[in-house]
Parts: structure tokens; sequence; C-alpha cells
């Protein structure tokens, strides 16, 4: 579902009648999402009704169950649009920085992290709904993944290994984004937001300064002193 609403583009014309019945699937997919993103975000999962959602989207019940099989999935395919949104948003501000000869991590790491903030705010709306922790069965188990794959960009990023340190210094700058993320999108006006987004920069600075702590040689770690005798 989430490929085909990635695909999805209306056709020009009537060039055939499979090009314009795709044409009316995407136009039907997209009136479901948008009013979807309305009701949700103005009542929430729990209590938006499948009815106000087609009467919104001027579609049928019959049509939201053959696009996407439920409320649920309604909502799940939101937030893939939202997820992949955002990777997009750091992704390509990475990849600019990149082709400009940036090499240093802390620049690159800033140039995704800000964009990513940024679009954020833009979407303030369904970052505050998928934060809210109103949502259907399965979501936390998405959103989880999500975090592992920024988990895993941040690694290559940084070149670094599977060891514990290196894996709680990622963890830190993984909460890092997330908690600012949340300021964002609920910041009152975009002044506080654009406050909250350099504070992130900047707290994110002083962490990757020195790069992951690490412990001297000789020195016990937690898991050795907890098996010692």
């Amino acid at each position: 579902m989430a490929e085909a609403l990635r695909q999805a583009r209306p056709a020009r014309g009537r060039a055939s009648a499979g090009g314009w019945q795709w044409s009316r699937t995407a136009e039907t997919q997209r009136a479901l999402l948008d009013a979807a993103r309305e009701v949700f975000t103005a009542q929430g999962f729990t209590s938006a009704s499948i009815t106000d959602i087609v009467e919104r989207a001027g579609s049928s019940v019959g049509s939201l169950y053959h696009h996407f099989g439920g409320k649920s999935e309604l909502f799940l395919a939101l937030w893939q649009e939202y997820s992949e949104a955002q990777q997009d948003a750091s992704g390509k501000a990475v990849a600019q920085a990149q082709r400009a000869g940036v090499t240093d991590p802390l620049a690159l790491f800033s140039a995704g992290a800000k964009a990513y903030l940024e679009s954020c705010w833009q979407r303030r709306d369904l970052a505050a709904l998928f934060r809210a922790g109103d949502a259907p069965p399965g979501f936390t188990s998405l959103v989880r993944a999500d975090g592992c794959q920024w988990i895993a960009q941040v690694d290559s990023l940084h070149g670094l290994t599977g060891r514990s340190c290196d894996r709680l210094y990622v963890t830190i700058l993984t909460s890092l984004m997330r908690e600012g993320a949340h300021e964002v999108a609920t910041a009152k006006n975009r002044r506080q937001a654009t406050r909250v987004i350099g504070a992130v920069l900047e707290y994110a600075r002083r962490l990757m300064a020195d790069g992951p702590w690490q412990p001297p040689a000789g020195l016990a770690t937690v898991s050795s002193l907890a098996t010692a005798p």
C-alpha cells in the first residue's frame, strides 16, 4: 500500500481506461489521507470516526476499506508518508552538503538534523499526533523500527562500531532529536521553533565535540563488575 501511494501520480488525459482508473485511484487515496490528517489531528485516533473521514473526503466507507483496509491502516499510512518525508528532507540536506565538499561528521549531522527539525515544524500537526500516544496497535513497533533505521544511518555517518559506548552515544543523539522534534512541533510560533532548532543543534555540537566516550584501558565496565566474584 505504501509503495502504491509513493508511485501514484495523476494521469494526464484519458489515454487509456487503465490510466484513467489509476488516476482516480490516486486521487481517492489522496483525498482520504488528507481528510484523515484533518480528523485525526483534531480528534485523535481513538475518537475519530470513519464516517467523519469519508464525509470530509467526499468518499465512502467502502472506498476507505478498499484502499486502506480500515481506520488503523489509514493512520499507519499517514505515518509512513510522514516518516518518509522526514527522512527525505534529512537525506537530501546531507547529500547536498556532501556534494558541496563537506566531510566533517558534525557538519553533515547538523545539516541533516536541521532539515529534519524544519520538516517537523512544517508538519507539526502530524508530529504532535504521532507523539501523543493515541495510536492503533502495532504503531509503537513501527516507530521503533524507524528509530533503528535512524541509528544505523548515524552509525554509518560517523563510522561507529557496535560497542556499548558507541551505542549509548548514538542513543543519546537519537533521544535529543526525538525530544527536539516534539518541542519544535509544539512550539507556539515560528520564532520559538527556530530557537529550539538552534538549541538542538548546539547540544548536538557539544555532544559530538569529542566523539563517543571510551573507557580508559583497564577500567572495569558495568558488565564486568556485575559478573565479578
